[in-house]
């Protein structure tokens, strides 16, 4: 299975529980959702469900596949509406056999080395509904500090084995830059594609946090 022990022992930990919904996904689900209600709409690796409550407030028809048996059970029972559509599973892979109408993936897939994400990549198009589309959120980018540390892992723009910072006991960790991305959705449309790097002044000093966050259509 792609998905790491690491993040099923966060969660243990009650680490990496966010609960709101990330602004850059509100936006950008805003701009390209289907106008009707009750669109299909699958998240890959949701954690501790953060996005639930945007889907559920839009009428949408939520589907998640998660990686943490653990984070999926309190899911069920804070959201029993939706406890058959949230499963456990590699998410690489093991994606509902059902037509979506949107995919959604805010840092979770780019936990993964480039042969697993391009499986899932390969597996959402065919699920995707002609014109849906997949929105990545936090892609994380070779710009990014630590691309230059960690440990090679499989390929050149994976590292694992980090031991501070953001990236510490979280297993792996895949870089992109522009054209890597557009290798990696060559199937797709690119409708929307942005790159942003910020520093962090308070309460820590850092520099660097650098992601891309994009809107690919099936056509």
């Amino acid at each position: 299975m792609s998905f790491s022990r690491e993040w099923d022992e966060r969660y243990q930990e009650n680490t990496h529980m966010s609960i709101w919904p990330w602004s850059d996904l509100v936006s950008l689900v805003m701009r390209h959702k289907p106008q009707e209600e009750n669109f299909k709409v699958l998240e890959l690796g949701c954690g501790a469900g953060a996005n639930i409550p945007l889907f559920a407030s839009l009428g949408a028809n939520y589907y998640a596949v998660e990686g943490s048996k653990t984070i999926v059970k309190k899911l069920h029972q804070q959201y029993p509406q939706f406890k058959g559509n949230i499963v456990s599973g590699d998410f690489t892979k093991d994606i509902p056999d059902e037509k979506f109408d949107l995919i959604v993936d805010r840092a979770a897939l780019t936990h993964n080395d480039e042969r697993a994400i391009i499986e899932c990549i390969d597996v959402c198009y065919q699920q995707l509904e002609i014109g849906g589309k997949f929105i990545g959120i936090d892609w994380f980018s070779t710009d990014y500090p630590e691309f230059k540390k960690g440990n090679e892992a499989g390929d050149v723009w994976t590292k694992n084995n980090f031991k501070e910072g953001n990236f510490a006991d979280v297993g792996k960790v895949h870089f992109s830059d522009k054209a890597h991305l557009l290798e990696l959705f060559k199937k797709f449309k690119i409708l929307n594609m942005t790159h942003r790097v910020s520093t962090e002044e308070i309460p820590n000093s850092y520099k660097g946090l650098a992601i891309w966050n994009f809107v690919a259509e099936k056509l």
